[in-house]
């Protein structure tokens, strides 16, 4: 068997300054921290679109903008009620000019603040898309990070 040589393309959007795109992402992202902080269920899913999904830390697919909120509701009312995130945007990459893929790390806090993980506890990829003059996340995957031995 022979394989065919092509040469694979780069695809990453320069047609437009992404300046401002950037920090309407990282705005998003700081919702769903903040949310989270402050046990907001509506405010940590307020960017999600009606078709979203998003893979939670322990491998579960939830479905549609309702479901992620119920999940999100019972989440923080209850086994994360008292728990506390900080979380850092680590790369954002244009598809295209509506198309974005984000990282980001998570890292466990006091409710001050201040650091408990030494280094993030997760990561997690966003699937963003621009709809109606604003980003939006279509879905989102969380991946645990093993503590370092």
């Amino acid at each position: 068997m022979s394989a065919t040589a092509f040469e694979r393309p780069t695809v990453e959007d320069s047609t437009a300054d992404h300046t401002s795109d950037i920090a309407a992402i990282r705005e998003l992202v700081s919702d769903v921290e903040t949310g989270y902080n402050t046990n907001d269920a509506e405010l940590m899913v307020s960017g999600f679109i009606a078709n979203a999904a998003a893979g939670n830390a322990v491998g579960a697919i939830i479905s549609g903008y309702d479901t992620l909120l119920d999940s999100a509701r019972r989440g923080l009312a209850g086994f994360l009620a008292d728990e506390y995130v900080r979380y850092a945007v680590t790369d954002i990459v244009f598809l295209r000019p509506d198309i974005a893929i984000a990282h980001k790390t998570a890292r466990a806090v006091t409710a001050h603040g201040e650091l408990i993980d030494r280094d993030p506890a997760m990561v997690a990829l966003y699937v963003l898309v621009r709809e109606d003059e604003r980003w939006w996340v279509a879905a989102r995957h969380n991946t645990p990070v093993p503590a370092k031995a």
